[in-house]
């Protein structure tokens, strides 16, 4: 894998745009990680473009060493310069959430709601905060929030499933990943989550279904969906 200062701020964006919050690659973490449909990077890197070039490597650079407290403050010293920059709230959050600072990650993602509350990137870190946090409920409402501004956006139908899923109200899980293929059907982790809700529900006829969609659309997620619904 490339450690360029430009591949490392993408994979900075890949793990903000769903709050990893720890430094180990859990199932769970890949999981969220997989929320992201294919060229969904670029469309991030384009959203920071009030991050310059500079500062953009020294994201890269804490990011690369895993220097999480010096992002931290980084991040502060910036915010400081400039309150209205809703980006740099969001880099703050992510720092926080990386340091296992999730009441300031909270806030941070809080601030830049309030600068930019069209922004769903900064709704789903915000959801998913709540979530880590062991708020399930509060993530839920957040995630109603965001889905009352923007109904078009797929990671924010399928964080809505998980929460649900965490919740155990699996018949409005299924709603919420039918929502999101409704708006790409290619979203394999939109199909995963809807085959174990169906599971939970009893309703084997679909999740056969849905094994036949992953077995041709993802194999390693139709293998995760067989396991899941075997235990």
């Amino acid at each position: 894998m490339s450690r360029t200062p430009a591949a490392a701020l993408k994979r900075f964006l890949l793990a903000a745009v769903l709050a990893i919050s720890c430094g180990a690659c859990t199932p769970q973490q890949q999981l969220l990680m997989s929320l992201l449909p294919d060229g969904t990077i670029p469309v991030f890197l384009s959203n920071f473009q009030q991050v310059g070039d500079t500062n953009r490597r020294r994201i890269a650079e804490f990011e690369q060493r895993r220097d999480w407290d010096g992002l931290v403050r980084f991040a502060e010293e910036n915010v400081k310069l400039d309150k209205t920059n809703s980006d740099w709230w969001i880099v703050s959050g992510y720092a926080y959430s990386q340091a296992g600072k999730r009441r300031e990650a909270i806030a941070s993602y809080g601030e830049a709601i309030r600068i930019t509350p069209e922004d769903a990137l900064a709704w789903n870190l915000l959801a998913n905060s709540y979530r880590l946090d062991g708020q399930p409920e509060r993530a839920l409402q957040v995630v109603d929030r965001a889905l009352n501004i923007n109904r078009n956006t797929p990671a924010t139908w399928i964080l809505q499933g998980e929460i649900y899923s965490d919740l155990g109200r699996f018949q409005p899980a299924v709603g919420a990943y039918q929502e999101a293929l409704k708006l790409d059907q290619g979203l394999g982790q939109a199909w995963l989550g809807m085959g174990k809700a169906y599971a939970r529900l009893g309703r084997n006829a679909e999740v056969k279904e849905v094994a036949k969609v992953l077995e041709n659309l993802d194999p390693p997620l139709a293998k995760e969906l067989a396991a899941s619904t075997a235990r």
